[in-house]
């Protein structure tokens, strides 16, 4: 392939729309993705019964680690292009990424590896029969498979990424989210068995390995990955980046994928479908309430840079308000409408997940509303303390689980997850992150918690009074929609002050291209 330099966008010329096209894309794929898991979940279920299901997930809680192994490389990748971008640095770029593409390669050999001699052995270390044990080591061996051979293709979609194009990443990952539950369903329909459904579902992901990298030569046709540029010097210098990436990534794995092998080893598979019925609900809502703090990071950088540490303030404030605002409704409707939900979207044989969801919703609405603190820390300096504190608090719910999981049995577990992240919370990262931008815990309780909580607590005791007449997951979903539409009429109608209203509106207004509004003459 030839190209000039005159044919890579060097620069960004329509920003704002730029802008629009991810976040779009990204709520796009992100929600179908969801929809889709919330619909394939008791359809799975229901063809593969509760006990291959299980099984399945406890693959997947083993492989889902292989993420980790791009060992902070993937997330640097992104930092390291966007800047060589900036600078029109092509050799630099291509060096980078041919480095990391043979790294991932070797990784994921040794990790395939690894995951081939758990399978030999996963009926010993999970006390299965001789049938699950053999199907269970195929579906590893599958799962893992895929893994592996997206580790190198990582390094494109951080390109495509760097280069201000996820909408491109978007749009794949849109049309293989479609694809691969088309797959399943035609697989389960026909009968197929679910060694056959992961068989199918790996090919068709692999498929979409090979447009992730088409995308990288159409936003950078100079791109060229060649085992003659790989350079120990750039992998050193994306090394001391990565490194408490890896940290980040490799405790927030062990937060999710942990509680699985727990179960399965003390329970049953069948324990491990009921965690994730109640895992995978409070998931959906932590993905979609989250997106504004995966936006604030840059910015957040940029005002450290600059040390405009009135802007910091400002973001902390309003990006806790906001995010506690989003989750605070759906998290809470979903504690106390937990059963109808749960009964309703999987049937009555998983009745035993709401409890779990009651738990985990509430460590949902800390985690998300305590976010926008951590990624004032990651971007203004504090990163190690980030990243040590969540290992921290990763081993310490491990520990809990194995502890509390034989008294309390699922609950056990569920409460094993909230109290490491209330008290890193409480103790770490929301006051290390007032202190860092100059603001008392006081004012940023009066600033940031209590305009979003008041009209909650509510909104949430009316509801509270009314929820046994949720006797449907539809009369739930309606009962929650109008505890949401209440709560927003309470946040931007009241809870809120005049000029934060009339900037919120002005922040819409430029989105869409029109001038804000003159606050001065409203």
């Amino acid at each position: 392939m030839s190209a000039s330099p005159a044919a890579v966008a060097w620069h960004e010329p329509h920003q704002t729309r730029t802008v629009a096209l991810n976040v779009g894309g990204r709520y796009l794929t992100l929600t179908t993705e969801l929809l889709l898991g919330m619909v394939m979940l008791p359809f799975n279920i229901r063809f593969l019964g509760a006990e291959d299901y299980g099984l399945w997930m406890l693959a997947a809680s083993i492989v889902v680690y292989f993420p980790v192994l791009q060992l902070g490389y993937g997330g640097a990748m992104d930092r390291f292009v966007a800047h060589y971008r900036a600078r029109k640095d092509a050799a630099a770029i291509n060096e980078i990424a041919s480095t990391l593409v043979l790294v991932f390669l070797a990784v994921g050999a040794l990790a395939f590896l690894a995951v081939a001699v758990i399978a030999w052995h996963l009926g010993a270390l999970f006390e299965l029969e001789a049938r699950m044990a053999r199907t269970g080591g195929l579906v590893l061996l599958l799962v893992a498979s895929q893994y592996a051979v997206g580790l190198p293709f990582a390094v494109f979609g951080a390109i495509v990424n760097g280069f201000q194009r996820m909408f491109l990443n978007s749009a794949v990952g849109f049309g293989v989210a479609l694809a691969v539950t088309a797959v399943n369903v035609g697989v389960l329909l026909a009968g197929g068995t679910l060694v056959q459904l992961i068989a199918a579902t790996t090919a068709t992901r692999l498929v979409g390995y090979a447009l992730y990298r088409r995308n990288a030569y159409r936003v950078f046709p100079l791109l060229r990955i060649r085992p003659s540029l790989f350079r120990f010097a750039r992998l050193r210098e994306v090394t001391e980046f990565s490194l408490y990436v890896l940290m980040q990534d490799l405790a927030n794995k062990t937060n999710y994928a942990s509680d699985p092998i727990v179960i399965a080893a003390v329970l049953s598979t069948g324990a491990v479908a009921v965690w994730t019925v109640a895992q995978r609900l409070t998931d959906v809502v932590m993905r979609l309430a989250n997106q504004l703090n995966e936006v604030l990071f840059p910015i957040v950088v940029d005002c450290d840079s600059a040390q405009r540490e009135d802007r910091l303030r400002e973001l902390l404030v309003q990006g806790t308000r906001l995010s506690l605002a989003t989750v605070l409704p759906v998290a809470g409707a979903l504690a106390l409408l937990a059963e109808p939900v749960v009964v309703g979207w999987t049937g009555p044989d998983f009745v035993a997940s709401a409890r779990l969801v009651e738990i985990l919703a509430v460590v949902v609405i800390l985690r998300v509303t305590a976010w926008t603190s951590g990624t004032v820390l990651q971007g203004a300096g504090h990163h190690r303390l980030l990243a040590i504190s969540n290992l921290i608090a990763a081993a310490v719910n491990v520990g809990l689980s194995i502890l509390l999981i034989r008294r309390f049995g699922l609950p056990g577990v569920a409460l094993a997850t909230a109290v490491p992240a209330t008290v890193r919370a409480v103790t770490v990262t929301v006051p290390v992150a007032c202190r860092r931008v100059g603001i008392s815990i006081w004012r940023y309780a009066a600033l940031a918690i209590w305009p979003a909580l008041w009209p909650g607590l509510i909104v949430l005791a009316g509801l509270a009074l009314v929820r046994h007449d949720a006797t449907s997951l539809l009369t739930a979903l309606g009962l929650g929609a109008v505890a949401g539409g209440i709560y927003l009429a309470l946040f931007l109608g009241i809870a809120i002050g005049r000029r934060d209203r009339h900037r919120y509106v002005g922040k819409l207004r430029s989105l869409a291209g029109r001038p804000a509004l003159d606050l001065e003459a409203a």
